[in-house]
């Protein structure tokens, strides 16, 4: 890729974090800065959540399909929670040429779309969404407290996927329970991953939260997390939001 017009905005987190509805937050409340970001699709192996459509969230495609996506040049292929992903790095280049593309997903694919060989040239803006604060990391960390930060986050994100998949779903099926352990269990080393990024955004309002659309207006830290995104989008900076360090979680 040489130097593009357009720049890449990557917005990751661990699952349930509150990605999603911020990005659709976005479209409702700051449509002019939504409408200037080209969404980028990933092919996925996993079957589409309720709501979702194909080509839209994802390109849905059987798990060998991806798989036979590995032997062409352009595409990159990695595993995610038991998902296989894939990423067109044609596809991205000739998105760039027309404007700003926006990721939201998973950190695994936003540090590919960060480290790439391929993507050397590309300006971005990568923004990681995290559950705990730092406070909240440092004051668990503590050895007085005898807690595993570990077991915590992901008994934290273990929660919010429930919650999530029972506003989805109703009743949870086995296989339900088996992904939300996955992700759950993956939600530690995806935060282990923040500090790569420009700007970390703190929220607790989760994807199972109703401070996003019970009343219409995003309240609690929906909205603080909402402002700041929209405020990075216009290239400033909000307050309280900046780089983590390397050792935070250690």
């Amino acid at each position: 890729m040489t130097a593009e017009e357009g720049r890449l905005v990557i917005l990751s987190g661990p699952s349930c974090v509150g990605k999603s509805p911020l990005d659709k937050a976005l479209t409702t409340f700051y449509p002019e800065l939504r409408q200037q970001l080209r969404p980028l699709v990933l092919y996925n192996s996993r079957d589409p959540r309720p709501g979702e459509k194909d080509g839209v969230a994802y390109h849905f495609r059987t798990r060998g399909e991806i798989e036979a996506l590995r032997v062409k040049d352009n595409f990159v292929v990695i595993e995610v929670r038991g998902d296989l992903q894939a990423l067109d790095l044609d596809e991205l280049a000739s998105e760039l040429t027309k404007g700003d593309v926006f990721f939201e997903g998973n950190p695994f694919v936003g540090r590919l779309l960060q480290t790439h060989e391929k993507m050397k040239s590309v300006r971005r803006l990568s923004v990681f969404m995290a559950p705990l604060s730092k406070d909240e990391i440092l004051y668990l960390r503590d050895p007085e407290k005898k807690v595993s930060l570990q077991d915590f986050v992901t008994d934290v994100m273990r929660r919010k996927l429930f919650r999530r998949t029972q506003k989805q779903k109703g009743e949870l099926a086995r296989a339900d329970v088996e992904e939300i352990e996955r992700r759950a269990g993956s939600a530690f080393k995806e935060l282990g991953e923040a500090h790569h990024f420009d700007y970390v955004i703190v929220n607790h309002d989760g994807e199972d939260s109703d401070n996003w659309d019970a009343f219409y207006y995003p309240i609690g830290d929906a909205r603080k997390a909402l402002r700041a995104f929209a405020i990075l989008l216009k290239g400033e900076t909000p307050p309280g939001v900046k780089k983590w360090e390397a050792d935070l979680l250690h």
